[in-house]
Protein backbone atom coordinates (compact mmCIF):
# COMPACT_ATOMS: atom_id res chain seq x y z
CA UNK A 1 0.00 0.00 0.00
CA UNK A 2 1.58 3.24 -1.17
CA UNK A 3 1.21 6.27 1.11
CA UNK A 4 0.92 9.81 -0.21
CA UNK A 5 1.64 12.91 1.86
CA UNK A 6 -0.44 16.05 2.51
CA UNK A 7 -3.53 14.93 0.64
CA UNK A 8 -6.73 17.00 0.59
CA UNK A 9 -9.76 15.11 1.88
CA UNK A 10 -12.29 17.47 0.30
CA UNK A 11 -13.23 14.92 -2.36
CA UNK A 12 -13.44 12.16 0.26
CA UNK A 13 -16.12 13.66 2.55
CA UNK A 14 -19.65 14.54 1.48
CA UNK A 15 -19.61 17.74 3.56
CA UNK A 16 -16.94 18.91 1.08
CA UNK A 17 -14.73 20.20 3.90
CA UNK A 18 -11.21 21.26 3.00
CA UNK A 19 -9.02 19.37 5.43
CA UNK A 20 -5.70 17.63 4.85
CA UNK A 21 -4.39 14.19 5.75
CA UNK A 22 -0.74 14.06 6.70
CA UNK A 23 -0.58 10.69 4.91
CA UNK A 24 -3.14 8.88 2.77
CA UNK A 25 -3.32 5.38 1.29
CA UNK A 26 -5.89 2.95 -0.13
CA UNK A 27 -6.08 -0.71 0.84
CA UNK A 28 -7.66 -3.32 -1.43
CA UNK A 29 -7.15 -6.54 0.52
CA UNK A 30 -6.59 -8.11 3.91
CA UNK A 31 -2.93 -8.52 2.96
CA UNK A 32 -2.63 -4.72 2.68
CA UNK A 33 -3.95 -4.44 6.23
CA UNK A 34 -1.55 -7.10 7.51
CA UNK A 35 1.34 -5.22 5.92
CA UNK A 36 0.28 -1.95 7.58
CA UNK A 37 -0.62 -3.13 11.10
CA UNK A 38 0.54 -2.97 13.75
CA UNK A 39 1.40 0.67 13.11
CA UNK A 40 2.61 3.07 15.77
CA UNK A 41 1.22 6.06 13.88
CA UNK A 42 -2.22 7.55 14.38
CA UNK A 43 -4.59 6.17 11.76
CA UNK A 44 -8.18 6.51 10.63
CA UNK A 45 -10.28 4.27 8.35
CA UNK A 46 -12.25 6.16 5.68
CA UNK A 47 -15.08 4.65 3.65
CA UNK A 48 -17.43 6.82 1.60
CA UNK A 49 -16.98 9.85 3.88
CA UNK A 50 -20.75 10.29 4.08
CA UNK A 51 -21.18 9.96 7.82
CA UNK A 52 -18.29 12.00 9.16
CA UNK A 53 -17.66 15.60 10.12
CA UNK A 54 -13.97 16.47 9.79
CA UNK A 55 -13.18 19.35 12.14
CA UNK A 56 -9.42 19.62 11.58
CA UNK A 57 -6.48 18.38 9.55
CA UNK A 58 -5.61 14.77 10.35
CA UNK A 59 -2.12 14.37 11.80
CA UNK A 60 -1.66 10.74 10.88
CA UNK A 61 -2.55 8.20 8.20
CA UNK A 62 -5.96 8.03 6.53
CA UNK A 63 -6.62 4.54 5.16
CA UNK A 64 -9.24 4.45 2.39
CA UNK A 65 -11.18 1.17 2.20
CA UNK A 66 -11.20 -0.05 -1.41
CA UNK A 67 -11.95 -3.75 -0.89
CA UNK A 68 -14.33 -4.53 -3.75
CA UNK A 69 -16.35 -7.45 -5.10
CA UNK A 70 -19.91 -8.83 -5.12
CA UNK A 71 -19.74 -12.62 -4.96
CA UNK A 72 -22.62 -15.10 -4.81
CA UNK A 73 -21.55 -17.69 -2.24
CA UNK A 74 -24.69 -19.87 -2.10
CA UNK A 75 -28.38 -19.98 -2.87
CA UNK A 76 -31.48 -22.06 -2.32
CA UNK A 77 -35.00 -21.98 -3.67
CA UNK A 78 -35.95 -18.80 -1.81
CA UNK A 79 -32.73 -16.97 -0.91
CA UNK A 80 -29.35 -15.90 -2.17
CA UNK A 81 -26.24 -15.13 -0.14
CA UNK A 82 -23.79 -12.47 -1.32
CA UNK A 83 -20.38 -11.62 0.09
CA UNK A 84 -19.70 -7.98 -0.69
CA UNK A 85 -16.49 -5.99 -0.35
CA UNK A 86 -16.60 -3.23 2.25
CA UNK A 87 -15.38 -0.65 -0.27
CA UNK A 88 -18.32 -1.09 -2.64
CA UNK A 89 -20.57 1.97 -2.94
CA UNK A 90 -23.81 1.12 -1.13
CA UNK A 91 -26.23 2.53 -3.71
CA UNK A 92 -24.41 0.78 -6.56
CA UNK A 93 -24.80 -2.48 -4.66
CA UNK A 94 -28.53 -1.82 -4.21
CA UNK A 95 -28.97 -1.16 -7.94
CA UNK A 96 -27.02 -4.33 -8.76
CA UNK A 97 -29.40 -6.38 -6.59
CA UNK A 98 -32.46 -4.76 -8.14
CA UNK A 99 -31.15 -5.56 -11.61
CA UNK A 100 -30.70 -9.20 -10.56
CA UNK A 101 -34.15 -9.15 -8.88
CA UNK A 102 -32.77 -9.93 -5.44
CA UNK A 103 -35.05 -8.37 -2.83
CA UNK A 104 -34.60 -6.92 0.61
CA UNK A 105 -32.65 -3.68 0.27
CA UNK A 106 -34.68 -1.72 -2.31
CA UNK A 107 -36.03 0.56 0.45
CA UNK A 108 -32.42 1.49 1.25
CA UNK A 109 -31.81 3.06 -2.16
CA UNK A 110 -29.70 6.23 -2.44
CA UNK A 111 -28.27 6.01 1.06
CA UNK A 112 -24.74 7.41 0.73
CA UNK A 113 -21.64 5.60 1.86
CA UNK A 114 -20.09 2.17 1.46
CA UNK A 115 -21.12 -1.39 2.20
CA UNK A 116 -18.58 -1.56 5.03
CA UNK A 117 -20.27 1.30 6.86
CA UNK A 118 -23.73 -0.26 6.61
CA UNK A 119 -23.42 -2.65 9.58
CA UNK A 120 -21.56 -0.11 11.71
CA UNK A 121 -24.44 2.33 11.47
CA UNK A 122 -27.15 -0.28 10.94
CA UNK A 123 -28.38 1.99 8.17
CA UNK A 124 -32.12 2.17 7.70
CA UNK A 125 -34.90 3.93 5.84
CA UNK A 126 -38.60 3.55 5.10
CA UNK A 127 -39.30 0.67 7.45
CA UNK A 128 -36.17 -1.38 6.66
CA UNK A 129 -32.85 -1.70 8.49
CA UNK A 130 -29.77 -3.41 7.10
CA UNK A 131 -29.74 -5.76 10.10
CA UNK A 132 -32.77 -7.42 8.49
CA UNK A 133 -30.60 -8.77 5.66
CA UNK A 134 -27.09 -9.09 7.11
CA UNK A 135 -26.03 -12.68 7.68
CA UNK A 136 -22.53 -11.92 8.95
CA UNK A 137 -19.69 -9.38 8.97
CA UNK A 138 -16.07 -10.28 8.28
CA UNK A 139 -13.56 -8.01 9.99
CA UNK A 140 -9.79 -7.71 10.38
CA UNK A 141 -8.75 -7.68 14.05
CA UNK A 142 -6.04 -5.04 14.28
CA UNK A 143 -4.27 -6.36 17.39
CA UNK A 144 -3.98 -10.02 16.32
CA UNK A 145 -4.14 -9.54 12.52
CA UNK A 146 -6.76 -12.30 12.41
CA UNK A 147 -10.00 -12.33 10.45
CA UNK A 148 -13.03 -12.64 12.71
CA UNK A 149 -16.58 -13.31 11.58
CA UNK A 150 -19.48 -11.75 13.49
CA UNK A 151 -22.88 -13.33 12.94
CA UNK A 152 -25.98 -11.17 13.00
CA UNK A 153 -26.57 -11.63 16.74
CA UNK A 154 -22.94 -10.87 17.60
CA UNK A 155 -23.20 -7.54 15.75
CA UNK A 156 -25.65 -6.43 18.47
CA UNK A 157 -27.57 -4.20 16.12
CA UNK A 158 -29.60 -1.31 17.51
CA UNK A 159 -31.08 1.88 16.15
CA UNK A 160 -28.24 3.33 14.02
CA UNK A 161 -25.96 1.33 16.23
CA UNK A 162 -23.90 -1.85 16.46
CA UNK A 163 -21.11 -3.43 18.46
CA UNK A 164 -18.68 -1.75 16.04
CA UNK A 165 -19.67 1.65 17.43
CA UNK A 166 -19.35 0.50 21.03
CA UNK A 167 -17.17 -2.27 22.50
CA UNK A 168 -15.35 -3.04 19.25
CA UNK A 169 -14.88 0.52 18.04
CA UNK A 170 -11.37 1.04 16.69
CA UNK A 171 -10.48 -2.63 17.11
CA UNK A 172 -11.57 -3.94 13.72
CA UNK A 173 -11.58 -3.04 10.03
CA UNK A 174 -14.61 -4.44 8.22
CA UNK A 175 -13.54 -6.19 5.02
CA UNK A 176 -16.67 -7.97 3.75
CA UNK A 177 -20.36 -8.20 4.59
CA UNK A 178 -22.53 -11.22 3.78
CA UNK A 179 -26.17 -10.50 2.90
CA UNK A 180 -29.08 -12.92 2.72
CA UNK A 181 -31.56 -11.63 0.14
CA UNK A 182 -34.88 -12.93 -1.13
CA UNK A 183 -35.70 -14.30 -4.56
CA UNK A 184 -39.38 -13.58 -3.97
CA UNK A 185 -39.94 -10.01 -2.73
CA UNK A 186 -42.08 -8.94 0.19
CA UNK A 187 -42.74 -5.31 -0.56
CA UNK A 188 -42.69 -2.75 2.24
CA UNK A 189 -44.49 0.33 0.92
CA UNK A 190 -46.56 1.47 3.90
CA UNK A 191 -43.81 3.53 5.55
CA UNK A 192 -43.44 7.22 4.78
CA UNK A 193 -44.65 8.44 1.42
CA UNK A 194 -43.76 5.40 -0.68
CA UNK A 195 -47.34 4.32 -1.40
CA UNK A 196 -48.38 7.89 -2.17
CA UNK A 197 -45.43 8.34 -4.53
CA UNK A 198 -46.24 5.08 -6.32
CA UNK A 199 -49.82 6.24 -6.83
CA UNK A 200 -48.69 9.64 -8.09
CA UNK A 201 -46.48 7.87 -10.62
CA UNK A 202 -49.42 5.65 -11.67
CA UNK A 203 -47.63 2.49 -10.58
CA UNK A 204 -50.21 -0.28 -10.26
CA UNK A 205 -47.88 -3.29 -10.35
CA UNK A 206 -45.18 -3.40 -7.69
CA UNK A 207 -41.60 -4.25 -8.58
CA UNK A 208 -38.23 -3.82 -6.90
CA UNK A 209 -37.35 -1.06 -9.35
CA UNK A 210 -40.67 0.74 -8.81
CA UNK A 211 -40.14 0.78 -5.03
CA UNK A 212 -36.51 1.85 -5.43
CA UNK A 213 -37.45 4.62 -7.86
CA UNK A 214 -40.09 5.89 -5.41
CA UNK A 215 -37.59 5.93 -2.55
CA UNK A 216 -35.06 7.76 -4.71
CA UNK A 217 -37.68 10.32 -5.73
CA UNK A 218 -38.65 10.94 -2.10
CA UNK A 219 -35.05 11.23 -0.91
CA UNK A 220 -34.13 13.61 -3.73
CA UNK A 221 -37.12 15.82 -2.92
CA UNK A 222 -36.11 16.10 0.75
CA UNK A 223 -32.34 15.78 0.88
CA UNK A 224 -29.77 17.94 -0.89
CA UNK A 225 -27.32 16.34 -3.30
CA UNK A 226 -23.83 16.43 -1.69
CA UNK A 227 -22.41 17.22 -5.13
CA UNK A 228 -24.34 20.49 -5.02
CA UNK A 229 -24.48 21.32 -1.29
CA UNK A 230 -22.10 19.66 1.17
CA UNK A 231 -23.93 17.54 3.75
CA UNK A 232 -23.93 14.15 5.44
CA UNK A 233 -27.65 13.43 5.25
CA UNK A 234 -29.44 13.14 8.57
CA UNK A 235 -27.15 14.69 11.18
CA UNK A 236 -29.08 13.65 14.30
CA UNK A 237 -30.64 10.40 15.45
CA UNK A 238 -34.34 10.34 16.22
CA UNK A 239 -34.57 10.24 20.04
CA UNK A 240 -36.58 7.66 21.94
CA UNK A 241 -38.31 8.91 25.08
CA UNK A 242 -40.72 7.54 27.69
CA UNK A 243 -44.27 7.57 26.36
CA UNK A 244 -45.35 9.39 29.51
CA UNK A 245 -42.96 12.23 28.62
CA UNK A 246 -44.31 12.26 25.07
CA UNK A 247 -47.90 12.52 26.31
CA UNK A 248 -46.94 15.43 28.58
CA UNK A 249 -45.24 17.19 25.64
CA UNK A 250 -48.33 16.63 23.51
CA UNK A 251 -50.35 18.75 25.89
CA UNK A 252 -47.93 21.62 25.35
CA UNK A 253 -47.20 20.92 21.67
CA UNK A 254 -50.37 19.33 20.19
CA UNK A 255 -48.75 18.83 16.78
CA UNK A 256 -45.73 16.92 18.05
CA UNK A 257 -45.12 13.70 16.12
CA UNK A 258 -44.24 10.38 17.72
CA UNK A 259 -44.20 6.67 16.90
CA UNK A 260 -44.50 3.86 19.48
CA UNK A 261 -41.32 1.75 19.50
CA UNK A 262 -42.19 -0.65 22.29
CA UNK A 263 -44.26 -0.57 25.43
CA UNK A 264 -43.58 2.67 27.26
CA UNK A 265 -41.24 4.09 24.60
CA UNK A 266 -41.97 6.57 21.80
CA UNK A 267 -39.67 7.71 19.00
CA UNK A 268 -39.84 11.42 18.16
CA UNK A 269 -38.53 12.66 14.77
CA UNK A 270 -35.56 14.93 15.45
CA UNK A 271 -36.40 16.79 12.26
CA UNK A 272 -39.77 17.80 13.67
CA UNK A 273 -38.19 19.05 16.90
CA UNK A 274 -35.57 21.11 15.04
CA UNK A 275 -38.11 22.49 12.56
CA UNK A 276 -40.61 23.41 15.27
CA UNK A 277 -37.84 25.11 17.25
CA UNK A 278 -37.27 27.45 14.30
CA UNK A 279 -33.92 26.22 12.98
CA UNK A 280 -35.03 24.99 9.57
CA UNK A 281 -33.56 27.10 6.75
CA UNK A 282 -31.35 29.16 9.06
CA UNK A 283 -28.05 30.16 7.47
CA UNK A 284 -24.93 31.29 9.29
CA UNK A 285 -22.41 32.45 6.72
CA UNK A 286 -21.15 29.40 4.84
CA UNK A 287 -23.10 26.82 6.89
CA UNK A 288 -26.67 26.28 7.99
CA UNK A 289 -29.73 24.06 8.35
CA UNK A 290 -31.23 22.88 5.09
CA UNK A 291 -34.36 24.71 3.95
CA UNK A 292 -36.30 21.53 3.08
CA UNK A 293 -35.10 19.15 5.79
CA UNK A 294 -34.29 20.38 9.29
CA UNK A 295 -32.38 17.19 10.06
CA UNK A 296 -29.67 18.09 7.54
CA UNK A 297 -26.82 20.49 8.30
CA UNK A 298 -25.13 21.90 5.21
CA UNK A 299 -21.90 23.43 3.97
CA UNK A 300 -22.66 26.02 1.29
CA UNK A 301 -19.11 25.98 -0.02
CA UNK A 302 -16.41 27.24 2.28
CA UNK A 303 -17.71 26.19 5.67
CA UNK A 304 -15.48 24.84 8.42
CA UNK A 305 -16.02 21.58 10.27
CA UNK A 306 -15.73 23.25 13.66
CA UNK A 307 -18.43 25.76 12.71
CA UNK A 308 -20.80 22.92 11.77
CA UNK A 309 -19.96 21.16 15.03
CA UNK A 310 -20.68 24.34 16.99
CA UNK A 311 -24.01 24.77 15.18
CA UNK A 312 -24.94 21.15 15.92
CA UNK A 313 -24.34 21.59 19.63
CA UNK A 314 -26.29 24.86 19.70
CA UNK A 315 -29.25 23.04 18.17
CA UNK A 316 -28.82 20.15 20.61
CA UNK A 317 -28.86 22.55 23.59
CA UNK A 318 -31.87 24.45 22.26
CA UNK A 319 -33.89 21.26 21.74
CA UNK A 320 -33.15 20.14 25.28
CA UNK A 321 -34.14 23.55 26.66
CA UNK A 322 -37.41 23.65 24.72
CA UNK A 323 -38.55 20.03 24.98
CA UNK A 324 -36.38 18.34 27.59
CA UNK A 325 -35.27 15.87 24.90
CA UNK A 326 -31.65 15.08 24.18
CA UNK A 327 -30.79 14.63 20.51
CA UNK A 328 -27.45 13.13 19.55
CA UNK A 329 -25.45 13.24 16.32
CA UNK A 330 -25.70 10.28 13.98
CA UNK A 331 -22.60 11.63 12.25
CA UNK A 332 -19.12 10.76 13.55
CA UNK A 333 -17.33 13.95 14.56
CA UNK A 334 -13.57 13.74 14.08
Amino acid sequence: MKLQENISLKAYNTFGLEVTAQKFGSFTSEDDLKAFFPSQETWFILGGGSNILLTQDFEGIVLHNQIMGIDKIKEDENHIWLEVGAGEVWHNFVLHCIEKEWAGIENLSLIPGTVGASPIQNIGAYGVEVKDVIESVKAFHIETQEIHVFNNKQCEFGYRDSVFKREQKGKYVITQVTFKLNKVPTFNVNYGAIQQTLEENSITELSLKAVSDAVIQIRQSKLPDPKEIGNSGSFFKNPEIPTSQFEALKEKFPNIVGYPVKEGVTKVPAGWLIDNAGWKGKRFGEIGVHAKQALVLVNYGNGKGNDIKELAYKIKADIFEKYGIEINPEVNII
